[in-house]
């Protein structure tokens, strides 16, 4: 059965991480990570999970604190499309074998280009409309738009450059000028593209590419997003790769981390307008609350390895493990225990990230579990602080107690069986007798 699941899984495995599109995409949102990381450490100041600590903030900074924090997690959050479509664009260049610098700037460009920049619905007193570009086509609402311009625009950037479009300067111009003019033509190229498609959509009755988009293709895919389906299918697949020794969210992330990105940062955004957040399966929850110790939600069982473990094996691989693990590193265990294509551990690894994930999911849904706000944690954090910080509630760490605990009496038996094995193999190495143990140099005799 393991086999027939390999020979299907591994080509699609090894045709999605190789697909020029989907890494870029995957690496783009990677680039953004740390940006977006401080952010949320800002965010988490200004909205700290104790209570009384705004008012004891401004007892010493004074009343609207929060105001100056405002300005950096407005400039990290609000524009991630912004942010989105340099650094995908910049991936994408360099997938393409051209200029990297100059694919981002082109992405950028072509995207502020079809970008509404009048905006008839908010008109001043003097009856003029507003003009300049809107947050919230910058922010969430064109996280999508961002990647296919991104994606189409270094295309066409690409193709330009590939037919050698360019213009030529003689020897001994700098290097930096003649990588600049060699990509005029094909920036022209890309940019009067998206002057015509803007042309396009400005006269629908959509009136822009963004609302088109929008409403066609991004919310649908995030109205799946918030079906309870979606988590479950994320994480067994993610498990499903790591079993066949394919890193499970490297391949999967390229679809669902887009996904996960926006319905966090619409939390983000319900929670700033003071309004209630309603999206359960955002960034936060997939990382805290359905995985502990990494792809398998391993924590547990590294725990079990190391304090139950009888084979010397399971124990001394579970004692050097345990550290790794609560960051959320399992490569040790992955591939020392291993799990990989294991068939004895199979079930545990498969199921219970997705027992964790329905868990996880009917505790929100009844009100045990706060919905995880716009924060964004590294996905090392570990267990316990992870879960207080990202719903500002102690019940959150409680929970992830209980379901590492549930882990751990899933991975039990199964370890056991694993642990008698390797006992077995190992007393049966001691008992085995070395032809080099009956050697003797006592009669050897040098000449």
């Amino acid at each position: 059965m393991f086999d027939k699941l390999e020979k299907y899984l591994s080509p699609v495995a090894d045709a999605l991480s190789k697909n020029k599109i989907l890494s870029a995409i995957r690496d783009g949102f990677l680039i953004t990570v740390p940006i977006v990381i401080v952010g949320s450490i800002f965010l988490l100041i200004s909205n700290f999970p104790i209570t009384g600590w705004s008012e004891m903030v401004a007892s010493v900074f004074g009343e609207g604190w929060e105001v100056y924090l405002d300005a950096l997690t407005s400039s990290t959050f609000d524009v991630v499309a912004l942010t989105g479509v340099l650094s995908i664009g910049y991936c994408y260049a360099r997938e393409k074998g051209v200029d990297k610098i100059a694919g981002g700037v082109v992405a950028l460009t072509c995207f502020l280009i079809i970008t509404p920049k009048t905006h008839i619905a908010y008109v001043n007193e003097a009856g003029k409309a507003f003009s300049g570009f809107s947050f919230g086509n910058l922010g969430t609402s064109g996280m999508f738009l961002s990647m296919i311009t991104a994606i189409l625009s270094v295309s066409i950037f690409a193709w330009a450059m590939r037919k050698k479009l360019v213009i030529k300067l003689p020897d001994g111009v700098p290097p930096a000028v003649m990588d600049s003019f060699a990509a005029l033509i094909p920036a022209a190229f890309a940019m009067v593209t998206f002057f015509i498609v803007n042309i396009i959509f400005t006269n629908t009755a959509y009136g822009s590419a963004h609302a088109f988009i929008y409403e066609v293709l991004q919310a649908p895919l995030v109205g799946l997003g918030r079906s309870n389906l979606f988590e479950v299918i994320y994480q067994f697949l993610s498990t499903l790769f790591w079993f066949f020794g394919i890193n499970g969210p490297a391949v999967t992330n390229t679809i669902f981390a887009p996904i996960h990105k926006v319905l966090t940062q619409e939390n983000y955004e319900a929670a700033k307008a003071g309004i209630a957040m309603t999206n359960v399966f955002t960034s936060a929850f997939s990382d805290f609350f359905c995985n502990y110790g990494g792809g398998g939600s391993t924590l547990g069982l590294v725990i079990l390895m190391a304090f139950t473990g009888k084979s010397n094996r399971i124990k001394t691989l579970g004692r050097l493990s345990l550290p790794a693990a609560i960051f959320g590193i399992n490569e040790p265990i992955i591939f020392g225990l291993p799990i990989v294509l294991n068939p004895l551990m199979a079930v545990p690894f498969i199921f219970v990230p997705v027992l964790n994930t329905i868990t996880a999911t009917i505790a929100t849904s009844i009100g045990i579990l706060p919905i995880t706000a716009g924060v964004q944690l590294p996905w090392t954090t570990p267990i316990l602080f992870s879960g207080w910080l990202v719903t500002g509630s102690f019940i959150a760490s409680l929970f992830q107690l209980a379901q590492l605990a549930m882990d751990m009496a899933i991975y039990f038996p199964f370890l056991k069986m694993l642990d008698r094995k390797y006992l077995e193999e190992e007393a049966n190495t001691a008992n085995e007798s070395d032809e080099l143990d009956d050697l003797s140099f006592d009669d050897l005799v040098l000449e």
